[in-house]
C-alpha cells in the first residue's frame, strides 16, 4: 500500500489539462461533446473514467485510451486494498 491516497483520473484532468490550457469545465465539456454535469462529476472525482470517456479524452488531449483507463483501474484497485478485507480469504494452490 501507497502512503499516499491515489490520484483520482479528475484530478489529472484538472491538473494537467484545465488549469495549464484555462479551460473552464463547461467548455472541456463541450468541446468532449458530454454535459457539464458528467463531466464535472468526472474531474470531482464523483464518477470514473468509462472506456467511452477514455476514447473521447485521449482524442482530446493527445493521449491513449489506455492512459485513461490505467489511471482509474490504479485508482480503483488502490482503493480497493485499502477496504477490502482479504483476512477470511482461503489460499486454494
Amino acid at each position: 500500500m501507497g502512503t499516499q491516497d491515489p490520484t483520482h483520473p479528475g484530478e489529472v484532468i484538472r491538473e494537467k489539462y484545465l488549469t495549464p490550457l484555462k479551460l473552464s469545465v463547461t467548455d472541456a465539456a463541450d468541446a468532449l461533446g458530454v454535459t457539464r454535469k458528467t463531466f464535472s462529476e468526472l474531474v470531482n472525482g464523483h464518477s470514473g473514467v468509462s472506456i467511452h470517456m477514455s476514447l473521447r479524452l485521449s482524442k482530446a488531449f493527445g493521449t491513449t485510451a489506455e492512459y485513461w483507463l490505467n489511471l482509474q483501474q490504479n485508482y480503483d484497485l488502490e482503493r480497493a486494498r485499502t477496504w477490502t478485507r482479504l483476512d477470511g480469504i482461503k489460499v486454494l494452490v
